[in-house]
């Protein structure tokens, strides 16, 4: 009795769903950095920042999260809970003593070690992140767009559960979501990062999977439109503590289902399994695994090598198998892919970086629910994105790229709905950024993994993470925080004028704040011609790639 008991526990343990759920868990509430824009007005009063001195600490926060190589390179000689410790640990110390200064428990530090410290805290999202990405992806090979999809999605969705909870728990004062950011993800991650790992088993693509990735979609779009639904609820009328304590129980409920997915057992195949690279010799970095496993997932490449996909790329590997990160430098999908994400999410990113002060600057004073609305849609675009470029990709051998370029025209449409300033543009921006967005994070790292392989995803997801903080860095650092002061600047010499349309602005002693439309009407004109470019640059991708995604998944379909 014991001893079956023993063995069914065992079996759960290794159950590849228990890793995805346990996965979703830790993701629905480790992405800290997505309530910058909760935080940052905060943190201007507090410490007395102007627009330009907070962009520079949101590059920080956008570094710490994109910086992630010791992450990759972790995960590929120690088990899977290491980095995740090291992520909570970054965690909990960052957003810590940010909330002991903010609170003015300890004295205030030089705005360098400020950029240090929030660095350091969202440093703690990328090994978190990298972590369970490579595990899941390695416990999912054949099922990449869907799981990545999944996974990142609820990294989006995080901001309006945490902002849930935080409302939830009904904190007298606004810091405590600072505290409640270094003290809950930690948490979480504690609980559960022994479950996250690549496990023994099943590869391949079973007939119970369509099943039980539906029962996941079904929850995450019922949570998702639930979350938005009592956000807006929340945000715009006056609802009891006592309805708001019944919503968060609803929440955590719904959260709860995807553990179903995991109760009954999965068939195996002891053929094909033999084929397969033990737990062991995963994480310990064996290059068989790389090789087995690429072999599971692209063997319809290897099956046809035509002329055509060799001159792709005429030395070394041809793209669509496994390339070192140097191998891929020279080729030029790997800088289109490079420029494409620079332009589409570093003008995202700025959006989701400055979306505390273009609410106040329009008028809305609950930030939050704006924090929310991006969080929601964010989740939708990750979520959505995953699921669409598998339709586009597997089921029709299209370039998963196409994708990509129809998710920045999104982001390009939200910023011109920014810049008009019309009566509920902040609404309708907000939401097509987040889609955009959101689609990017989900889908730019399955075609990283198809084009270079699996063998050293983590380096390949974390390098491209790179170029997000370049980019906020010229959008948000330069350009908007530019345009944004000075137009600050305009309105404090106009707001003594009798009969003037500016008012309220700051003390002497403060920094000015820009009041009206303007002060990010011509950054969010900026921002959407870079995402017509971007468009463009993931349209070459498209052609340079038909050929691999014809030979990739194009059998499939015959």
């Amino acid at each position: 009795m014991m001893e079956g008991l023993k063995l069914r526990f065992q079996a759960f343990m290794n159950n590849r769903w228990l890793v995805l759920v346990a996965a979703i868990w830790i993701q629905s509430c480790a992405a800290s950095g997505y309530l910058f824009g909760s935080i940052s007005p905060m943190i201007k009063s507090s410490l007395n920042y102007n627009q330009r001195q907070l962009s520079l600490l949101g590059v920080a926060k956008d570094l710490g999260v994109s910086v992630g190589f010791l992450a990759a390179f972790l995960c590929e000689i120690l088990p899977s809970w290491c980095p995740l410790l090291l992520g909570a640990l970054h965690n909990f110390i960052g957003y810590g003593l940010l909330w002991l200064i903010v609170t003015g428990k300890v004295p205030a530090l030089p705005l360098w070690a400020m950029c240090v410290l929030i660095c350091l805290g969202n440093n703690g999202d990328t090994y978190v992140n990298t972590a369970i990405l490579v595990s899941c992806v390695q416990n999912f090979p054949k099922s990449r767009g869907p799981v990545v999809g999944l996974v990142k999605g609820f990294v989006a969705l995080s901001g309006a559960i945490l902002t849930q909870i935080y409302t939830a728990i009904n904190f007298s004062n606004k810091t405590s979501l600072i505290f409640m950011l270094a003290v809950g993800p930690t948490m979480v991650v504690f609980a559960l990062m022994f479950i996250i790992r690549p496990v023994e088993g099943v590869k391949q693509v079973l007939p119970s999977d369509g099943s039980r990735f539906a029962l996941i979609y079904t929850v995450c779009f019922l949570i998702a439109p639930y979350l938005m639904a009592i956000t807006l609820l929340e945000g715009l009328v006056t609802v009891s503590h006592n309805l708001v304590t019944v919503f968060t129980v609803v929440l955590f409920l719904l959260l709860f289902i995807p553990i179903v997915s995991t109760f009954s057992e999965e068939a195996r195949d002891p053929a094909r399994e033999a084929l397969l690279p033990k737990t062991e010799q995963r994480e310990a970095g064996n290059s068989d695994q790389n090789a087995h496993e690429h072999e599971v997932v692209c063997s319809e490449v290897e099956d046809d090598k035509s002329e055509k996909v060799e001159s792709l790329c005429p030395r070394g590997p041809r793209i669509g198998e496994d390339f070192t990160l140097m191998q891929a430098l020279i080729t030029a999908e790997l800088w289109l892919i490079m420029l494409s994400l620079l332009l589409g999410t570093g003008s995202g990113l700025t959006v989701i970086d400055n979306l505390g002060q273009m609410s106040q600057s329009v008028g809305y004073d609950n930030t939050h629910l704006f924090v929310s609305m991006m969080s929601i849609s964010n989740f939708f675009g990750r979520v959505g994105g995953g699921f669409v470029s598998e339709i586009i990709a597997r089921d029709h051998a299209y370039p998963r790229p196409i994708a990509i370029a129809v998710a920045q025209l999104v982001i390009g449409a939200g910023h011109v709905f920014f810049a008009t300033g019309w009566p509920g543009a902040m609404y309708i921006g907000t939401l097509l950024v987040g889609l955009g967005y959101g689609a990017h994070l989900a889908i730019m790292p399955t075609i990283a993994s198809e084009l270079f392989g699996l063998k050293k995803f983590g380096a390949f997801y974390n390098f491209l993470n790179l170029v997000k903080p370049v980019g906020t860095l010229v959008f948000s650092g330069v350009i908007v925080s530019s345009i944004y002061d000075h137009e600050a600047e305009k309105q404090a010499h106009q707001h003594h004028l009798p009969g003037s349309v500016f008012s309220g602005m700051s003390g002497v002693d403060e920094p000015p704040t820009c009041k009206g439309s303007i002060c990010f009407f011509l950054s969010s004109f900026i921002m959407a011609g870079v995402c017509l470019i971007a468009a463009v640059l993931s349209t070459i991708l498209v052609y340079r790639t038909k050929t691999l995604y014809a030979h990739l998944y194009g059998k499939s379909r015959t």
